[in-house]
């Protein structure tokens, strides 16, 4: 097969390690636009390995589909991506990854202990969420989402 020809739909699915009904949705998901040859068969650009290696990626790093469908629109869909294309995503994702880590390493942090749900459930609740103040900073898990720790001490 010459590249001109494109990439099968098994062929992509082969060298992604994705299942053929995953490289469909991504499709309708308008995250890669194949196109059909004469006989009708979808046929991917090799451009299309590194897309969907990236949404793989941008998945484990909490991305959401509509978010990873706006960045790849800044991906020129005619040729594979740079290293400049690739440059200036990272470094818009940069922020995102670094806010998601320290989130993570709060959660580690504060595991085995109140989590900041805001329940008043463990002993210590009463000592970093008095009155489940907590509360007026919204839903959720808030002493986690919003950077208190143990270190920083009770809310009041």
């Amino acid at each position: 097969m010459s590249v001109s020809e494109g990439l099968s739909i098994g062929a992509l699915a082969k060298r992604t390690g994705l299942a053929v009904s995953a490289i469909r949705y991504y499709e309708t998901q308008g995250l890669i636009a194949p196109w059909r040859n004469a006989g009708g068969q979808r046929r991917y650009q090799r451009a299309d390995l590194r897309r969907l290696s990236f949404v793989m990626i941008a998945q484990q790093l909490g991305l959401s589909l509509p978010e990873i469908r706006d960045v790849l629109a800044g991906l020129p869909g005619n040729r594979t991506p740079t290293r400049e294309d690739w440059t200036r995503i990272s470094t818009g994702l940069r922020d995102r990854l670094n806010r998601r880590i320290e989130t993570l390493q709060r959660l580690r942090d504060n595991l085995d202990g109140c989590i900041g749900c805001g329940c008043l459930s463990l002993p210590n609740c009463a000592l970093y969420n008095p009155a489940d103040q907590a509360a007026s900073k919204g839903p959720g898990p808030r002493l986690v989402l919003d950077g208190a720790d143990e270190a920083s001490g009770p809310l009041v």
